[in-house]
């Protein structure tokens, strides 16, 4: 009888969404948990409450996409602009989702069920996602990944709900501290993964050319700054590397 409960439950969605869960407890955790707290630290700090600040984490999930809205926010950008620099940062995660979502998809799948998944859809569930999918039974892939998804979302939600309550209490080099965490976690990140120089110049460019365009437009300066930082960026990987084959 036990072996026959156990055989069902082998096959069953609960637990496959058990395994996803148990999948996010993993080196790849600790470092995402590490960006939301300097994140909750940056939120309290910008005047956010914490309301607005576990809603973001939840609604808006990919980090850049938080950041650059707060950012936003306290530069006083238009809600059009907000919206846009948000969106931007977002399209990054198109490729992922079209990668992923297909490796998820069967012939009885509802559609409904891949749109919520791909909600989930960021750069360490991804990368989590792609390395345990193959070894999951097609039919259970949904389930497994709606663990996995889920729990790394409502993780960090705690995470940021616990690091909002006791900032207050932490000595001011502490907060400072978790305010610069999450910039410094994203340029050093950001710099270390790019696999071309294009990324680079177009950091450098947008650092350089941030406080210009928060003088001319301040309600478009990040946009601004991340359009001519990336076109820029790229035309000098182009003009850099035809230099080169010369």
């Amino acid at each position: 009888m036990l072996e026959q409960t156990e055989t069902i439950l082998e096959g069953s969605a609960a637990a496959w969404f058990l395994r996803g869960v148990l999948a996010t407890l993993s080196v790849p955790l600790i470092i995402l948990i590490s960006a939301f707290v300097g994140f909750a630290g940056l939120a309290h700090e910008s005047g956010l409450t914490m309301a607005e600040t576990v809603f973001m984490t939840g609604v808006v999930w990919a980090l850049p996409g938080q950041v650059v809205l707060v950012g936003s926010v306290l530069s006083g950008s238009s809600l059009a602009a907000t919206a846009f620099a948000v969106a931007l940062s977002s399209v990054r995660l198109m490729p992922m989702v079209m990668a992923l979502v297909p490796e998820m998809r069967t012939r009885s799948t509802r559609s409904w069920v891949l749109l919520l998944l791909s909600h989930f859809i960021a750069v360490t569930s991804w990368v989590l996602a792609a390395e345990r999918l193959p070894d999951v039974p097609r039919e259970w892939r949904t389930a497994y990944y709606g663990g996995l998804g889920s729990t790394l979302v409502l993780v960090n939600m705690v995470v940021v709900v616990i690091v909002y309550l006791v900032a207050p209490h932490l000595p001011t080099a502490v907060s400072a501290g978790l305010f610069l965490l999450t910039p410094i976690y994203f340029i050093t990140s950001l710099w270390g993964s790019a696999r071309e120089y294009a990324a680079h110049y177009a950091m450098v460019l947008g650092v350089a050319f941030g406080p210009i365009f928060h003088m001319i437009v301040p309600g478009f300066d990040l946009l601004g700054a991340g359009l001519v930082g990336g076109f820029g960026g790229y035309a000098l990987h182009r003009l850099f590397r035809q230099e080169a084959t010369r």
